[in-house]
């Protein structure tokens, strides 16, 4: 069940790092307050044209870094806090588009954290978010207490809790398409799947790990819908070198072969009930070299994000 909760990106990573408390009205930020309030810009209408459902089916069909997460932990690797973004580092922050790209890393580093049951690191990641949705004017609609009590719960209660998180999304979707700045989200989501998939990059360079190398070659299809949605704000400040960036990145997974292996579909007896078992799967061709140049751009890529 934790799988299947974790695996809609809408649902978790976003709740996850913007379920936070009121006070965003004392925010500051470099930006205008029209820019705050989310007024209207030339290029806002234009990414306001592209049809909704487009950019979410695109979004939500990306694989929450959540699921990344609970994956480095299942093969065995030890939690390792040097790995993650410095919370201390929030200040840093001051455009919406670092405070954007930044809530989505702070927001994988808080879960991972969270996943190790290391309390006292998740709550300081949790300060971190808190304090960056305050500065977008997004955190009026959560509730801080509530992901406070998420960061020190038990395993047994994160579904729970993830479960009720996952309404509160909509509200700041809509909140965001209002004041046209859905471009935030594709930034929340662009961070957080760095940081997931730059601590897989790390693991799997300690540990050779089979599965986590299958797991970096997949995202081959995740950058590419990415930066599908990216492209339709390249014109807006700091989205250009974001999106060279990013293509510098997809030229490497260029390189890696992804082959759709086709297997005929079974029934299975599962609690009395006939399901169809999809025996399709996909093989990885990634060779340890591309992992290597993936390993050394993610990197470089982070630190900018991160500076």
């Amino acid at each position: 069940m934790k799988k299947i909760i974790m695996r809609n990106l809408y649902s978790i990573i976003l709740s996850i790092t913007l379920l936070v408390g009121c006070g965003a009205n004392n925010a500051s930020s470099s930006e205008s307050p029209q820019q705050l309030a989310g007024s209207v810009d030339p290029v806002q209408e234009e990414a306001s044209a592209v049809d909704d459902d487009i950019i979410n089916d695109i979004l939500q069909s990306i694989p929450s870094p959540l699921e990344i997460s609970l994956l480095i932990k299942e093969v065995g690797s030890v939690y390792n806090k040097a790995d993650l973004n410095d919370p201390g580092r929030v200040s840093n922050y001051n455009t919406n588009f670092d405070k954007a790209l930044n809530l989505g890393i702070y927001g994988t580093d808080l879960g991972y954290s969270n996943i190790y049951n290391k309390n006292q690191d998740a709550l300081n990641y949790l300060n971190s978010v808190q304090n960056l949705a305050e500065g977008l004017t997004i955190g009026q609609f959560f509730d801080y207490a509530t992901l406070k009590k998420l960061a020190e719960s038990a395993d047994e209660d994160l579904e729970a809790l993830l479960r009720t998180t996952t309404a509160n999304f909509e509200k700041i979707n809509y909140h965001l398409r209002e004041q046209k700045r859905e471009y935030l989200s594709i930034l929340l989501l662009t961070g957080g799947w760095i940081e997931a998939v730059y601590l897989t990059t790390l693991v799997h360079n300690r540990t050779k790990n089979e599965v986590l190398k299958e797991k970096i070659g997949e995202q081959k299809i995740v950058l590419d819908r990415i930066l599908l949605v990216l492209d339709v704000y390249k014109t807006k400040n700091g989205f250009g070198e974001l999106i060279t960036d990013l293509k510098k990145l997809q030229s490497i997974y260029d390189q890696i072969e992804i082959e759709t292996v086709y297997g005929q579909p079974t029934m299975v007896e599962k609690n009395g009930v006939l399901v169809v078992v999809d025996n399709t799967k996909s093989v990885i061709k990634i060779s340890d070299r591309d992992i290597d140049s993936i390993t050394s751009l993610l990197k470089s890529i982070r630190n900018k994000i991160i500076k």
